[in-house]
């Protein structure tokens, strides 16, 4: 695999995310919605780093020959079950043989939601996607915008993470990551130097709400959903990893408690919402 790097990790803690997808689902549905209207899905389509497979669910309700690829086993077995119509499969879109993946022709539609930003050689990466693209094909994906202005990667996770003797460094810009795209000159070169053309990169702003029906007519404040979505993270993995078992149960507990209570220190009109400021990028083949 080109990203080696990642895949153990993806491995690992990819069930960790499928558990949580109908969460992830809810707090980026409005970027779903977004992407899903600029990919205007139509023929086949190609969703790169599929996930549990909600872009495959709109593709294939769009009438879509739906295909997915994803590194993590987990999450493909995840997409399969909950989208029958459409077919996953595990691979890296950096060097896997994606065209194959369709047939002759190509994809009339590659699309991805957060989950292009991983590659080692992303050049590479999106030449190969191009080339499974057919002549006419075009690319629609979002990625996230500079992480101090988002609070998905800090609220809560900055108590969560502090409890590590030696707090992760921050990535190099460009690193293989969620961060990767967050520049838009060096995303426009990427897409540039692997030959893509009518680039179009537009800053895009969404709200995530975490609370959700409580059964009784109201709806939970989301801090649960908001701490589960973090343990999800590659940070709350990482933070598990190390501390939990030297913290003991008890102290694990202490630990969720305190962002728990970060969590309601910070609540808007009673919910755990925060905005989310990405880039809707869109090109030809």
């Amino acid at each position: 695999m080109a990203n080696d790097s990642l895949q153990p990790d993806w491995t690992q803690h990819g069930a960790a995310w499928a558990e949580q997808d109908a969460i992830f689902d809810a707090i980026f549905a409005p970027a779903t919605r977004a992407l899903v209207e600029a990919a205007d899905l139509t023929g086949s389509v190609l969703d790169v780093g599929c996930g549990g497979g909600t872009l495959l669910e709109a593709a294939v309700a769009a009438g879509t020959d739906a295909v997915g690829v994803d590194i993590s086993p987990a999450m493909v077995d995840a997409a399969n079950r909950r989208v029958p119509g459409a077919r996953a499969v595990v691979a890296d879109a950096q060097t896997a043989d994606l065209r194959g993946l369709i047939g002759d022709r190509g994809f009339d539609r590659i699309v991805s939601r957060f989950g292009v930003m991983f590659f080692d050689r992303p050049v590479e990466a999106f030449e190969n996607i191009r080339r499974a693209a057919a002549p006419d094909g075009r690319l629609a994906f979002i990625c996230w915008q500079e992480g101090s202005s988002n609070r998905i990667f800090s609220l809560g996770t900055k108590t969560l993470v502090s409890a590590l003797d030696e707090p992760p460094e921050r990535p190099a810009p460009g690193t293989p990551g969620p961060l990767a795209f967050d520049d838009r000159d060096y995303l426009r070169s990427i897409l540039d130097g692997s030959s893509w053309s009518e680039i179009s990169i537009d800053p895009f702003t969404f709200e995530s709400d975490y609370s959700t029906p409580d059964g009784a007519g109201g709806r939970t404040d989301g801090v649960e959903e908001r701490l589960a979505v973090i343990l999800a993270t590659s940070s709350g993995q990482l933070v598990s990893d190390r501390v939990r078992g030297t913290l003991g149960e008890a102290g694990w507990a202490e630990l969720l408690d305190r962002v728990r209570a970060d969590l309601r220190a910070n609540l808007v009109d009673g919910a755990v919402k925060h905005p989310n400021h990405c880039w809707l990028v869109t090109a030809a083949a």
